[in-house]
């Protein structure tokens, strides 16, 4: 089981940026995905996650300006970001509470990680 994440990049402040998160392996069922974030020296912050039924949450320094979606077909959560601020940058993580299957062996939790994708809004 592997979660890819993609689209991170410079943009200005105020500019939209969109990433994407594919989990990839054999999967039984996910229960919810989400977007986490850490900063130089911060440590790692929820931004926002989703459910199976498409429950959301938000962080609330994101609220308003970001929004979270999934493509259940595609084993896939994306992360749409508006009205970027400096604040913002990062780097981006996705996660995965998701159960299935390693060769023989089921794995389930919440401890799916994708590589990380650097975002940087610029001032």
């Amino acid at each position: 089981v592997q979660l890819q994440a993609s689209g991170g990049g410079l943009v200005q402040a105020g500019g939209p940026l969109r990433l994407s998160c594919a989990v990839s392996g054999k999967i039984i069922s996910i229960t919810s995905m989400g977007w986490y974030r850490q900063a130089p020296g911060k440590q790692r912050e929820l931004v926002a996650t989703i459910t199976s039924s498409s429950s959301t949450n938000y962080a609330d320094s994101v609220k308003g300006r970001f929004t979270i979606s999934r493509d259940g077909a595609k084993n896939t959560v994306y992360l749409q970001m508006d009205s970027l601020r400096p604040e913002d940058t990062a780097v981006y993580y996705c996660n995965a509470d998701l159960v299935g299957m390693e060769g023989v062996n089921i794995v389930a939790g919440k401890d799916f990680w994708g590589q990380g994708t650097q975002v940087t809004v610029s001032s």
